[in-house]
C-alpha cells in the first residue's frame, strides 16, 4: 500500500515529470518492439494523468487509508492560473498514528479531496480538518473536506437555498400545494439532516404547513 500511495503522490503532484516518464518509457518500448502503438499511447496517458490523478488518488487514500487530522500552515498564492482563479500552494502538518507531526504540502491542482467532485475546496490556514492516509507514507492526504467544519457549513448553507426559493414561491402564493409541498419537502430534508439554529422554527413552520395541505384538500 506504501509504494501504491508514493505511486499516487508522484503522479498527482507531479505532472510534467511523470509525462516525461511516460514519454521515455512507451518511446523505448516503441523503440524496441518497433510498434508504432506504444507511442500512440502516449498521447491519451499524458492527458489521463493531467485530469484523473488526484481523483484516483484521492478515491484511494479514501478507500484503504486511516483517519487522522491535518492543519494547513501556510497558504501562497503563485502567478499560474486555473479556471480563471489564482493556484495556490499549501502547506500543513499531519498527525501520525503516534501522534507526531509531519510536513506535508500540496497545492490547487494536487490536492486529493474526497468526496470527488468538479470543484476545489481546501479548509482554511490554521483550522484542523480529517484527513486520511496509508501510515508509513503520511504525506499524501486526502482531505475529507464535507466533514470539516468549514465544509459542515458550506453544507447546511446549501440546504438551505432550497429553503429560501421554496418560501419565496409559498410567500407568493401560500394557497398553491404544490409551493406548500416543496417548501414542506425542503424543511424536512434539512432538519432531518441537521440538529442547529435553525431547527425549532423549521419544525413549527413543517407543523404550520402541514396543516395547511390538510385543510386545502
Amino acid at each position: 500500500m506504501i509504494i501504491l500511495s508514493k505511486i499516487l503522490y508522484f503522479i498527482s503532484h507531479y505532472g510534467f515529470y511523470t509525462i516525461v516518464l511516460i514519454i521515455l518509457l512507451f518511446g523505448s518500448l516503441a523503440h524496441f518492439t518497433r510498434r508504432a502503438l506504444f507511442l500512440i499511447a502516449i498521447i491519451p496517458l499524458a492527458i489521463a494523468n493531467g485530469f484523473a490523478s488526484q481523483y484516483l488518488n484521492a478515491w484511494f487514500l479514501n478507500r484503504y487509508g486511516v483517519r487522522s487530522t491535518a492543519i494547513i500552515t501556510s497558504d501562497v498564492e503563485t502567478n499560474s492560473t486555473l479556471n480563471d482563479a489564482y493556484i495556490h500552494d499549501y502547506g500543513a502538518i499531519v498527525m501520525k498514528q503516534n501522534g507526531k507531526y509531519i510536513n506535508a504540502d500540496f497545492s490547487t491542482t494536487s490536492a486529493a479531496i474526497y468526496p470527488i467532485e468538479n470543484s476545489i475546496q481546501i479548509p482554511s490556514k490554521g483550522q484542523s480538518f480529517p484527513v486520511k492516509y496509508i501510515p508509513g507514507f503520511e504525506k499524501n492526504i486526502v482531505i475529507l473536506y464535507y466533514e470539516s467544519k468549514q465544509g459542515q457549513s458550506r453544507l447546511r448553507f446549501e440546504r438551505q437555498e432550497p429553503i429560501n426559493a421554496a418560501r419565496i414561491k409559498y410567500e407568493a402564493d401560500s394557497t398553491n400545494n404544490e409551493f406548500i409541498e416543496e417548501y414542506l419537502k425542503a424543511l424536512k430534508d434539512y432538519t432531518e439532516q441537521y440538529n442547529d439554529e435553525n431547527t425549532i422554527a423549521y419544525q413549527l413552520k413543517i407543523i404550520e404547513l402541514q396543516r395547511a395541505l390538510a385543510a386545502s384538500k
